[in-house]
């Protein structure tokens, strides 16, 4: 694989999995989340404590990917800053549709 098919199949790794909380109900998109025997609605807790887990996997594979294709570099808090914050934004078009969005009934003709 070379350096540019990685990045860019990172950029739509992040990109998918920065969205996927806020668009299914399900824990990792694999597990329902039930409460009390029934499936039941997602709080923002559990959707923002997915995005941080999906952050730490894309940011573990870009690792991967450093050390497979060249020298793996050092990063101080900074470099995670910056990427924590480059993934919240990623995550942000998910965020409008699941709580900003208003869906309205289809007009009846």
């Amino acid at each position: 694989m070379n350096q540019t098919l990685a990045v860019w199949l990172l950029i739509a790794l992040a990109l998918v999995s920065a969205n996927l909380p806020f668009l299914t109900e399900r824990v990792f998109a694999v597990l329902p989340w039930k409460q009390g025997g029934a499936v039941a609605v997602k709080p923002f807790w559990m959707r923002l404590v997915e995005v941080l887990v999906f952050y730490a996997l894309v940011g573990a594979l870009g690792f991967a990917f450093e050390s497979t294709l060249g020298n793996r570099f050092a990063q101080t808090w900074e470099f995670y800053a910056i990427t924590l914050s480059l993934y919240l934004v990623l995550a942000y078009p998910g965020f409008v549709y699941r709580y900003l969005f208003k869906r309205h009934p289809r007009l009846r003709v």
